[in-house]
């Protein structure tokens, strides 16, 4: 650990669990006054409870991040407790998969409203937080999904595709504010949600067998790309979307 974070303060959406999570605990050990925003309650208690235990400092907002009163009282909160908002890592996702024809109505508006316009919200309150103090760095999660086409993955790898366009947008905007906004893509990481299905060797081999490595990456793989790129490490990274996904998006894969 180096503290690179001390003084600063890190919101991170979606960090009841999984990625979010990992992400948190890492700020948290890297010095930073932790923002642990999710919409379920419980997780993110959960969280600030792990990362005080280490010693950090951390605060949980509730938030559902494609509401925008929600997302504007939430950068407020960050505010209001620390001061300032130097780091937001805009985790927090969901959707079902489904193919185009049996998509429905509902399932394609919650997937678009919570990953590309939950995620344009939480930008735009980030930004203007960060435009009053002078700058800032700002991190997406998209997705594998969002860079290559995935049967069965529509309207999620929409949603994730726009969010890096999104991303790019926000990046050319910012740049000269002192705001850098990027993006990173998991693929297959053992979240709550996948490790269910990792158990089953059957379709372990499925998901692993199309990625370069064959295997699944960790939530703490996800977080270091994510910590390093509001790091002052990155600070001449602006715009970029970085897969983290073992070479799965790399190019054709022979199954």
């Amino acid at each position: 650990m180096t503290r690179q974070f001390e003084n600063k303060v890190a919101l991170v959406t979606g960090a009841g669990s999984g990625i979010g999570r990992a992400a948190a605990l890492a700020f948290g050990r890297e010095g930073a006054k932790v923002v642990v925003v999710d919409i379920v309650e419980a997780g993110g208690a959960e969280t600030v409870k792990l990362i005080e235990e280490a010693g950090g400092q951390a605060t949980f907002v509730r938030c559902d991040i494609s509401n925008a009163q929600e997302v504007e009282a939430m950068v407020k909160a960050a505010v209001d407790k620390y001061g300032r908002l130097d780091c937001a890592f805009n985790n927090a996702g969901a959707g079902t998969l489904t193919s185009t024809v049996d998509c429905t109505d509902e399932v394609f508006d919650l997937t678009v409203r919570v990953n590309l316009k939950g995620a344009w919200l939480c930008m735009k309150y980030e930004i203007l937080q960060m435009e009053k103090q002078g700058g800032g760095a700002i991190v997406n999660t998209a997705s594998a999904a969002g860079v290559v086409a995935q049967e069965g993955h529509s309207p999620y790898s929409g949603a994730k595709a726009g969010l890096i366009q999104l991303t790019k947008v926000a990046a050319l905007e910012c740049g000269m504010k002192n705001i850098r906004v990027n993006a990173l893509s998991p693929g297959p990481i053992r979240t709550p949600m996948l490790e269910p299905l990792l158990n089953d060797p059957a379709i372990k081999e499925q998901i692993t067998k199309t990625v370069p490595m064959h295997r699944a990456g960790t939530p703490e793989e996800v977080a270091a790309v994510a910590l390093f790129l509001c790091s002052d490490g990155a600070s001449f990274v602006n715009g970029v979307m970085i897969p983290v996904d073992g070479g799965k998006t790399a190019g054709f894969l022979r199954l």
